[in-house]
């Protein structure tokens, strides 16, 4: 290959994301703040786990001396650390946790095609009546809702900053618009996941049949079958064999290989 056709094909590898439709690059850049915001979100997994380990362990290891005093390790994080440790504070921390995990991945998981589908019908339908489908859906149905819960969600988290709300218990935490502001960030999210979809979808719908691109919730007719909620679908017949001894199996794959079979 000489330099000419390099530089021609480079040219056009440049080119190519210019080429998809303003709808699509749209769609795609939205994609990309999603899969990002829940992948960070999705962090939160962990110090709620961590409290909650801690808040069920450090109730159980208690006990009174002889002079009556209470001891354990929750007492003793509470001293060292500080009233971060109390009960109280503990199990707040866990579902202040648990309800921003679940709001930074409404999206992630909708775009993903994640979320649980009870499909009895659209399953057997064709590409374009599943695309009206999600178009619709969408239009009438996911963007309304998002939009409504926000309008709710703002006033919500508003007022919460403007009247300094607290736990309602004395020794919970406070700044109680932070996690308010958190759902309502989350709900955001998932509007622009969204409206990445129904751009993809009217893409679908209106633009040229050959352009291909990865898709979200649908499957080109090509790729029907070879993914189920977003996942690869593994047959069984593919899978390896786990049952078998390491050995063996590294003895068959090497006999795959040599025999080309």
């Amino acid at each position: 290959m000489n330099m000419a056709d390099e530089t021609t094909q480079s040219d056009q590898a440049r080119a190519a994301p210019a080429a998809q439709p303003l709808a699509l690059r749209i769609s795609d850049r939205l994609r990309r703040f999603v899969d990002l915001v829940g992948r960070m979100g999705s962090w939160l997994v962990l110090p709620m786990v961590i409290f909650t380990i801690i808040d069920v362990i450090s109730r159980k290891i208690a006990w009174l001396d002889d002079d009556g005093r209470l001891h354990g390790l929750q007492v003793f994080l509470v001293s060292v650390f500080g009233r971060m440790f109390e009960s109280t504070m503990l199990q707040e921390l866990e579902w202040h946790f648990h309800a921003g995990l679940f709001a930074l991945v409404l999206g992630y998981g909708y775009i993903h095609n994640a979320h649980v589908r009870v499909d009895l019908i659209r399953e057997n339908l064709a590409l374009r009546r599943k695309a009206w489908l999600e178009l619709l859906g969408i239009t009438f149905f996911l963007i309304p809702y998002c939009l409504t819960i926000i309008w709710f969600a703002y006033g919500y988290a508003v007022s919460s900053y403007a009247m300094g709300e607290m736990s309602a218990s004395t020794v919970g935490l406070t700044h109680r618009w932070i996690i308010k502001s958190v759902l309502l960030f989350g709900l955001v999210v998932a509007l622009l996941a969204g409206i990445s979809v129904w751009l993809q979808v009217a893409v679908i719908l209106w633009a040229d049949d050959r352009l291909r691109f990865p898709l979200m919730t649908l499957e080109w007719p090509e790729e029907a079958g070879t993914k189920i909620e977003g996942k690869e679908r593994v047959k069984l017949e593919d899978a390896p064999d786990t049952l078998v001894a390491p050995d063996e199996l590294l003895k068959e794959r090497t006999s795959k290989i040599l025999t080309g079979s």
